[in-house]
């Protein structure tokens, strides 16, 4: 679906932190994109969305690397 085949369908765009750590990620079939964040123990993952509620999808040409 998005040019190039690879075996892991979730792929993190970014990341920031080292103890206390934030990434998005990209599920690479649906382009939905989901927020991760770790403390510590605690760990929690959400669906990113815009102003309007909409889920954010990352489309091929925003992201060459999909």
């Amino acid at each position: 679906m998005f040019g190039k085949k690879s075996d892991n369908r979730f792929e993190t765009i970014y990341s920031q932190g080292k103890i206390s750590v934030s990434r998005i990620i990209v599920d690479r079939e649906t382009g939905v994109n989901y927020l991760f964040v770790s403390d510590g123990s605690a760990a929690g993952l959400t669906l990113l969305v815009d102003r309007e509620g909409k889920p954010v999808i990352t489309r091929v040409d925003e992201n060459p690397r999909l």
